[in-house]
């Protein structure tokens, strides 16, 4: 696990080094898996189809406690926003119950409050060594709910920089989401989506797992697109639950055809835990992500920035005691340039894993410091390390 301790690399045929004296605009975009970001409150969703006319299935998130009083009939069906337009219903969470006070993990306050500055001084700090600043854009992997976003964006360390949110609840089993952050002053959305994974098993029936998030705007008055991503783990082995990634390979491409194509200065970022690493077939044959710049063309217009990084054995975790390179980034050929214009194009990309972010003892020495072991609070951040991509321009 020896190369979890070296992240930085550079794309050597597309990295410009900045002349002496001459300045550069920068942003710095990124994502981290806040593994099992969950406030203390035991909870559900309360999906009320007829609430609001752009999203039938609007539902957010209700305590247990609450449920007595809600307008609500009983559902048995599937969870899909289709079938749920005009109905009523409360999904529970599987995972909600086990993050409270009366858990085995004894999940109180201050473990949460611990949590919450953890993750905001990793978000502060990606890509701060290039652009002495937060983030623009951030993903988050891993929230319960909206409440959590808008708790860990109050955090002193985040807080003067007036992050935006945008969340949508999905159906996953376990009640967790994906979600994207941005400074309000660097990035305008123009809209945003949640794009159902529906997946089945063997026997037909519906597994409920993350959304892909859709987002659009003007970064610093450049079109981009945002997509993110928290594909279908290996449970169950990897051979055996690989069609799942594959599913989510195709619909996220589809995604990233359909606004590249509707307006090709767009510029995409698909970013997220993909659960499979840059070699594998989900990656290379779904979604068709290339390895090098030489390899980009009309038909194979998108380049995985991590690519290099795993062919040096680098990893962001370790997946039953082996390395992986699961958190990536993936971004469309427009933004791969042999020299700075006036536009925005890569500059590098790093896994950000500084020493406090990685465990110094016992058998996991090497690997990410989670923040639990079994029921246990560590006091650390994540079982993964978080990614990050530098841009840059002309001013």
């Amino acid at each position: 696990m020896r190369n979890f301790l070296s992240f930085s690399f550079i794309i050597v045929s597309i990295m410009i080094s900045a002349q002496h004296g001459k300045l550069r605009k920068v942003a710095a975009i990124g994502f981290l898996n806040v593994e099992n970001l969950f406030d203390t409150i035991a909870s559900a969703d309360y999906i009320d189809g007829t609430k609001d006319k752009k999203n039938p299935a609007f539902h957010r998130s209700i305590p247990i406690d609450s449920i007595q009083f809600l307008d609500a009939e009983k559902y048995s069906g599937e969870w899909n926003d289709d079938l749920l337009k005009g109905k009523k219903v409360v999904k529970y969470q599987g995972g909600s119950e086990e993050f409270t006070p009366s858990s085995s993990k004894n999940y109180n306050t201050k473990i949460y409050k611990t949590k919450l500055a953890n993750e905001a001084k990793v978000i502060s700090e990606l890509g701060s060594k290039y652009t002495k600043a937060p983030p623009a854009v951030v993903g988050l992997i891993e929230v319960e709910n909206r409440q959590v976003i808008e708790d860990l964006i109050k955090e002193p360390t985040l807080a003067k920089y007036d992050y935006g949110i945008i969340h949508y609840n999905s159906y996953d089993y376990r009640g967790i989401d994906v979600a994207l952050i941005y400074q309000k002053t660097r990035f305008i959305p123009s809209n945003s989506l949640k794009k159902e994974l529906k997946i089945y098993n063997q026997n037909g029936k519906r597994e409920y797992t993350r959304d892909i998030l859709v987002v659009t705007g003007l970064l610093d008055n450049e079109k981009v697109a945002f997509f993110m991503n928290h594909w279908p783990s290996r449970r169950g082995g990897e051979a055996i639950s690989l069609p799942k990634r594959n599913a989510a390979a195709a619909l996220l491409k589809q995604q990233m055809d359909s606004i590249r194509i509707a307006d090709p200065s767009t510029k995409l970022f698909a970013m997220g835990d993909f659960n499979d690493d840059p070699v594998s077939s989900s990656l290379k044959n779904y979604l068709k992500a290339v390895a090098s710049p030489k390899d980009l063309s009309e038909l194979n217009p998108y380049l995985n920035l991590m690519y290099p990084l795993y062919k040096k054995g680098i990893a962001s975790l370790a997946y039953q005691d082996a390395p992986n390179l699961f958190d990536q980034i993936i971004v469309s050929q427009n933004l791969i340039s042999p020299q700075v214009t006036g536009e925005y194009s890569i500059y590098k990309a790093e896994v950000y894993a500084p020493s406090y972010l990685i465990n110094k003892e016992g058998n996991y020495r090497g690997y990410p410091f989670r923040s639990w072991n079994g029921d246990q609070f560590t006091g650390g951040y994540s079982d993964h390390f978080p990614a990050f991509v530098i841009l840059q321009k002309e001013p």
